[in-house]
């Protein structure tokens, strides 16, 4: 079985709570206490860079006859909501995470880790490729702008040398092998 029920739930729970972190970016500023519609379209155009992202660790990982859980990070989500909740300029979390409980060699552990950055690579260069072929709506075209912003940025981001980033465990593994 590829997800398990806690899978699911964790999903839709990051997919809310990065939703409700990033709504404000995407709208209008109104009056209107909550605005669910900006909640949606935050939702629809920042979980799927994230979720696919953690779905490239995953999947790379089984492939290489790992088992691998996706998570939602629920302490960094709760801490992301509050730095919002507060109007901090600086907003930092980790929504998700997978956990692999078996070691693998160092390229396959190269490889799990570059998946992550790599699906985000993939969506970056698709919503270029979309935005130069075809002519949208403007909501439409808003989403492949967005949709290019937000994994062209977690592509470079993850791919930062850092201890606890991607690109530090894909170094790390690649200088062990």
């Amino acid at each position: 079985m590829f997800f398990t029920a806690q899978e699911l739930v964790d999903v839709v729970l990051m997919t809310l709570g990065v939703g409700f972190i990033f709504m404000d970016f995407f709208k209008v500023p109104r009056v209107v206490s909550f605005d669910w519609r900006a909640l949606g379209w935050s939702c629809l155009v920042t979980a799927p860079a994230i979720i696919l992202h953690e779905l490239g660790h995953k999947f790379t990982a089984i492939a290489f006859g790992a088992q691998a859980t996706f998570h939602a990070a629920y302490i960094f989500l709760l801490l992301g909501i509050i730095l919002k909740l507060i109007r901090s300029p600086f907003i930092f979390f980790v929504p998700g995470y997978v956990s692999i409980p078996v070691l693998l060699s160092a390229l396959p552990l190269a490889l799990v880790a570059f998946a992550g950055p790599g699906v985000n690579g993939i969506l970056y260069m698709l919503a270029v490729y979309v935005l130069s072929k075809f002519h949208f709506s403007r909501r439409t075209q808003l989403f492949w702008l967005f949709t290019r912003k937000i994994n062209g940025f977690l592509f470079i981001f993850n791919l930062l040398p850092l201890p606890g980033f991607d690109g530090f465990n894909v170094l790390r593994a690649l200088f062990s092998f």
